[in-house]
This record gives C-alpha cells, structure tokens and sequence, in this order.
C-alpha cells in the first residue's frame, strides 16, 4: 500500500509576544492510499494545528512531512501554493463558495488557478459536479441552492484537480443530521472508489463513518484506533 502522507516527530510552535505555546509536540502519523481518518480532539488539542499542516496552510516549526513522496516541510511558499491546488482538495463547513458565481464556476476556480484552459475546465467541472448529483443545478448561485447542495458544490471543486488526498474541516457542522448523512454517503462512496479522506470534526458520531480515529489531546496523538463499528450512510438510512 502507497503511504500518501509520512508525519515524523512534527512540532509547531506559535509565539505570542514574549510567550511560547507548543501547539503540536513531536507527532508521528502515517496515512496510507485509500485510508479514510477522522481527526478528533476538544478545542486546543492541537488537531486544527495538524490540519493546517497537512493542508499546506501552515509549516511546522520542526519535524518532517511528507505528502505523497514530496518533503513538505522543506518546501517554499510558492512550492506550498502548487502542492494545495494540484495534490489536496479543500471542504470546508461553510462551504466557502464565491457568492455571486454560479457552481460550474466556483468548482472551475482550481483549474483556473492552474492554468487550464477554458474548454477543459468547463468539461471537468461539469463532470465533477455530475458525480456529486448536481448535473441539474451547473448555473445556480449559492443563494439559490439548500446547505447540503453547497455542500456538494463544494466537494466537486475539491475533486476537480483529482487530488492526493481530500482534507474536510467540519463538513457536516452546518448541516441538518439527514443533509450530514447523505454527504458522508458521498464521502464513503469516494473512499470506497480509492480517494485518501482525512475528515477534522468534533462529532463522535460522524468520525464514526470513517475506518479510523485519530485523537489529539494537548498536541500530542493519544489513540489511533480503527473504527471496530463502523456507520455506514446508507441510502435508507437517508430516508428514515
């Protein structure tokens, strides 16, 4: 099995005037292709930390991080900004979408961003969009869409680049339960055809769709379990 991300020995320490706060403390993570990992811990526990590592947000003060073969934790700004459109793709629980821009166009912007050309990023966006079930909705605004369609919106401008891996902070914490279960229906639909899922949420029940939780506490990893029941978003499950 390929390893997609190599974590070894990862510090991030954040001064504040004359004080330090270590926010990660010698983490060691490994996250192989296909892996579908629910990150957990109260707030402060340094998982929001790791996420914006993970995600090229951030660099670490110390340690090493691998992402898919590629030394992250040496790389420059301009190598972190290439790296975030082209290996990871962003959900975020509030969705972040353009507001005045319709959905093709908001799930065009990575590719835009890439230098693609028009043409292309039309088809691909479409094609993103269609494998989310929204085929119907490519010219409607944000407004003009439900929480859970945004949602999707979302999740096809992450996939639209093919990504490493997708990275989804809270995805589900503004969305009603049955909204929460269809997205993590479509989330395991795309474990399940090989996409790499690392998943941040304080909701016991929704890391409970992945195939293991990693929990933080006072930045340091203090379990990384397999998931022993796991939920599955059925489609009847939907429905009741």
């Amino acid at each position: 099995m390929k390893t997609v991300i190599e974590i070894e020995e990862l510090k991030k320490i954040y001064t504040i005037g004359d004080q330090e706060i270590q926010a990660l403390r010698g983490v060691n993570l490994t996250i192989e292709e296909g892996d579908f990992v629910a990150i957990m811990g109260p707030s402060g526990s340094g998982k929001s930390s790791m996420m914006n590592v993970i995600g090229c947000l951030d660099k670490p003060t110390s340690g090493e991080f691998y992402l898919d073969g590629f030394p992250v934790s040496e790389a420059h700004d301009d190598d972190l900004a290439v790296i975030r459109n082209q290996k990871i793709g962003f959900v975020f629980q509030n969705f972040n979408l353009l507001p005045r821009t319709s959905a093709v166009e908001n799930v065009e912007l990575p590719l835009l961003y890439g230098g693609v050309s028009a043409k292309e990023r039309r088809e691909r966006a479409i094609a993103s969009l269609v494998s989310v079930g929204l085929g119907n909705r490519l010219h409607n605004k944000p407004n003009e869409l439900s929480g859970g369609q945004q949602q999707r919106v979302s999740i096809a401008r992450a996939l639209v680049n093919n990504p490493v891996i997708l990275l989804a902070d809270e995805p589900t914490g503004a969305l009603d339960t049955r909204t929460s279960i269809e997205i993590m229906n479509i989330f395991q639909q795309l474990n399940e055809a090989g996409k790499t899922i690392i998943l941040v949420t304080h909701e016991p029940d929704i890391a409970e769709y992945a195939k293991r939780i990693v929990r933080f506490r006072d930045g340091q990893i203090i379990a990384n379990e397999l998931v022993t029941q796991r939920r599955w978003a059925h489609l009847e499950e939907v429905s009741t």
